[in-house]
């Protein structure tokens, strides 16, 4: 199945000899080691990567997405829905006949693209959350752009309408706030800086740290007007004081596995990135991409934050 996602990247017509370099290192190698688990949709990819917890990636478009379904006795979670390209409630009632409930790791388009399919929807009460509520177009359609699509696009998707649907806020978490699925609880993290409403989710009994943007093995995104450079570096500083109680974190896009280890060497490589001490590359719009200790971050030339 790897060699033959591989080959259809390499043999797209729609790109021509222009495939897109993202979409040439796949299929990751780090998904060989993890269990995967039959579906019936090419769009997305199913990997058993704790007891009861599922990765729902989406390895077609650039972002790589990854949410996560997590099960208790009593309900389910599902941290992010993704882009809203294909049927993610599908996918999920093939996993699961537990009520679901959908908490966002933030509410970027690629994070929420389906929420408009699940009742129950818990959000950060902030107006960055209810204004992402509202749907947005123009971020979705920059998500199908040139180079940002490997493979076909899923069976009946209109790239013209395409948009993140609106979605409605059931109730409003809070820092520290412990939800019981049902012998297995989850503990809000509050983890602003990547955006005001980022959170991370601590299931401590088995040793999972569910991170969201907040870290992922890719540059993370440091540019955007809602970023907050300060409160970035508190919230990772908040996350690597839990290593010696974590096992496995879990982030958002690429690859659903880490050690734990990469918690403190994010603060040092961040640390390095904001003294002015770590080389860049440049990107588009002015960016950069700093490159520290084995991280990088996508973010505006750092003197400009002074």
């Amino acid at each position: 199945m790897f060699k033959l996602i591989f080959l259809l990247c390499l043999a797209l017509p729609a790109f021509g000899a222009n495939v897109p370099e993202w979409c040439r290192a796949l299929p990751r190698p780090e998904y060989k080691t993890l269990e995967r688990i039959p579906i019936s949709d090419p769009w997305f990819e199913v990997y058993k990567v704790a007891p009861a917890v599922f990765a729902i990636y989406e390895p077609h478009q650039a972002e790589e997405t990854i949410g996560y379904l997590i099960l208790g006795n009593k309900r389910a979670l599902l941290f992010d829905t993704g882009m809203g390209m294909s049927d993610l409630k599908k996918v999920t009632d093939r996993l699961t006949r537990l009520p679901i409930v959908v908490l966002n790791s933030h509410t970027h388009d690629d994070h929420v693209g389906d929420n408009w399919e699940f009742q129950t929807i818990y959000g950060r009460d902030t107006e960055f959350t209810r204004q992402n509520a509202r749907g947005s177009r123009e971020d979705a359609q920059a998500e199908i752009a040139p180079g940002q699509i490997c493979g076909s696009l899923p069976k009946g998707f209109d790239p013209k309408s395409y948009a993140t649907r609106p979605w409605k806020i059931s109730a409003y978490i809070h820092d520290g706030q412990q939800l019981d699925l049902g012998g297995r609880t989850l503990q809000v993290l509050a983890t602003p800086g990547h955006t005001p409403d980022a959170i991370s989710l601590f299931d401590r009994a088995h040793g999972l740290l569910f991170t969201g943007d907040t870290y992922y093995p890719a540059p993370i995104w440091l540019y955007r007007p809602e970023t907050d450079l300060r409160a970035y570096d508190a919230s990772i500083r908040r996350l690597a004081a839990l290593e010696p109680q974590v096992k496995i974190v879990l982030g958002a896009h690429n690859i659903p596995v880490a050690s734990p280890s990469v918690l403190p060497r994010l603060v040092t490589a961040f640390e390095q990135v904001r003294a002015g001490r770590a080389p860049y590359t440049p990107d588009l719009a002015g960016n950069v991409i700093y490159h520290a200790g084995g991280f990088s971050f996508l973010m505006r030339p750092i003197a400009s934050y002074r």
